[in-house]
């Protein structure tokens, strides 16, 4: 099928989302229908289409990740490490829904909830997708100083010399470039393997600490920072980032599971730097007055100098300079991703800076906003670190919902609709997330209330709940499916263009819900900001 005629029989927004794929390692033509039977022939298609996966889940691991993984550490031992194998399966289920919605589609993230939902929620989910992308850019500008500082380099001339590079990776007008550039980050991030043994951990506490449990026991300090590790591992910009990048490269269903082998290669992979960040610096900093004293990045730094070695210190700031320019480069991406989305501009990488003027624009906006306002003098640069991934898991709640209903729409995903045990896995998580936040809204408000007692009375009702109003929910969508369906060839079949689909209808209880979770994030916001000053003024 030639490019003119894919963009034809697709809702694919701009013809620079079809044609050959030129991956960072290998290239696949449009017109290969070639069946792969050998190990060697799937590991070559495997490496020209990975990239995606791998990219949002290491870009996960950025600045603000490398600092509350550091803080968990240095404040709590190993004893949160259970914490991150929980998460496995939720980066892999959110992941993978995104993964079908960009290789069926073609229509990126911003632009589905914009045409399925209309404008008010459409600008609810985008709006707080900007400001989160803006906030989570301006961490990893705070890393970028923090690195470069241990180096000796002053912020002034850090920030600009970030903010170049970060630029000039991404204008090149070649998204095989842009991805080479990706991977050598990706390669980097791996130091710190080398660096998690030169603290010299041992195997019992690791394993002990696989059971869930919590040193100093669950507080309202605590419950802020797991909230925060969920925030910084399963973030809301990762949607919107992999489901366009999987459409900037030119993924189609064809490739459906060489993209989600990708998607669960680079979960277990960005677990693992978390896991050798918390278990560097626990034990790093175990027996020393620096135990529980977590402030930022670069007082980490200085605390490996001292107490392990000159040379942790330094792997130490390097992963965090890289950390943080990936993080960068794929959070800004994302919302350059979703501008383009959102006001119908072109937005590929494959463009160059003359044929994609908006696209490169809001990019370029986004990072040097962040960069001015990281160079405001005095900042309490860890708290606001810590604010930032906490805020990003009280909002993914509210992602998370709008991802399950796209993935429930059979007008958009036809055959490649969720089975029920995702929509149960997914209905899950959001319950669990909502949970947790709204402990923390109410311990932050009520600090005399035990966060235990909280926790059980809620499990109770989330069990109960689960049962009674999640099977109902669930059984509402599928029972809006039609019985049969067209369906022809699974994985030839696309998304018609959007303008050809009936536009859903919510029930009044699917509205209720809708309106009820909008209030809930309010109030959890406020009774962050609200927590975030206690600490400011408290410490």
């Amino acid at each position: 099928m030639s490019k003119n005629m894919a963009v034809q029989h697709t809702a694919v927004l701009d013809t620079a989302h079809v044609g050959d794929i030129h991956g960072a390692f290998g290239s696949i033509s449009i017109d290969d229908t070639g069946m792969r039977t050998t190990w060697r022939a799937r590991l070559v298609t495997l490496l020209a289409i990975m990239g995606p996966g791998l990219i949002v889940m290491v870009g996960d691991n950025d600045a603000g990740g490398v600092a509350t993984y550091a803080q968990a550490g240095q404040n709590f031992g190993t004893s949160l490490l259970w914490v991150l194998l929980l998460l496995v399966p939720v980066l892999i289920v959110n992941q993978e829904m995104v993964v079908r919605l960009g290789l069926v589609t073609g229509v990126g993230h911003a632009r589905l909830i914009f045409e399925r939902f209309g404008k008010f929620w459409g600008i609810f989910s985008v709006g707080d997708l900007f400001l989160l992308n803006i906030l989570t850019v301006i961490t990893e500008f705070i890393g970028i100083v923090l690195a470069m500082q241990h180096f000796g380099m002053s912020p002034m001339v850090s920030v600009v010399l970030a903010a170049l590079f970060l630029i000039a990776m991404t204008i090149t007008g070649s998204f095989r470039r842009w991805e080479r550039l990706m991977y050598l980050m990706v390669i980097i991030n791996l130091l710190v393997l080398p660096m998690m043994f030169l603290s010299h951990p041992t195997v019992m506490p690791l394993v002990k600490s696989l059971v869930p449990g919590i040193k100093g026991g669950l507080t309202s300090n605590a419950l802020l920072l797991i909230v925060g590790m969920v925030g910084t591992t399963v973030a809301p910009w990762q949607l919107f980032f992999q489901q366009s990048n999987v459409i900037d490269k030119r993924l189609t269903p064809r490739w459906m599971a060489y993209e989600r082998a990708d998607t669960i290669i680079g979960s277990f992979v960005v677990i693992l730097g978390a896991a050798a960040i918390i278990i560097c610096t626990a034990f790093a900093f175990q027996g020393t007055p620096l135990f529980g004293q977590f402030t930022d990045a670069g007082s980490v730094i200085r605390g490996l100098s001292v107490h392990v070695s000159k040379l942790s210190g330094d792997l130490f700031a390097i992963i965090l300079l890289n950390s943080s320019l990936i993080g960068a480069a794929a959070v800004t991406l994302s919302t350059s991703y979703a501008f383009g989305d959102v006001f119908g501009m072109k937005h590929s990488l494959h463009r160059s800076v003359k044929d994609g003027k908006g696209f490169y624009f809001a990019y370029t906006a986004v990072i040097v906003v962040a960069a001015l306002v990281v160079l405001i003098p005095h900042a309490p640069l860890g708290l606001i670190t810590t604010a930032v991934q906490a805020l990003a898991g009280i909002l993914l709640p509210s992602a998370t919902v709008f991802l399950l209903l796209l993935c429930n729409d059979v007008a958009v995903l036809g055959p490649w609709v969720n089975k029920m045990w995702v929509n149960v896995v997914a209905f899950i998580i959001v319950s669990v997330l909502v949970m947790l936040s709204l402990i923390l809204a109410t311990t932050t408000f009520f600090p005399m209330l035990s966060v235990w007692v909280l926790l059980e009375i809620s499990a109770t009702l989330l069990a109960v709940g689960l049962i009674v109003a999640g099977f109902v929910f669930l059984a509402t969508l599928r029972t809006r499916l039609p019985r049969e369906l067209p369906l022809g060839d699974k994985a030839s079949w696309r998304m018609p263009s959007l303008h050809s689909l009936a536009k859903p209808t919510w029930s009044l209880g699917q509205k209720s819900g809708m309106l009820a979770l909008r209030g809930y994030l309010v109030i959890a916001v406020v009774m962050l900001v609200v927590k975030v000053v206690q600490l400011t003024l408290h410490g």
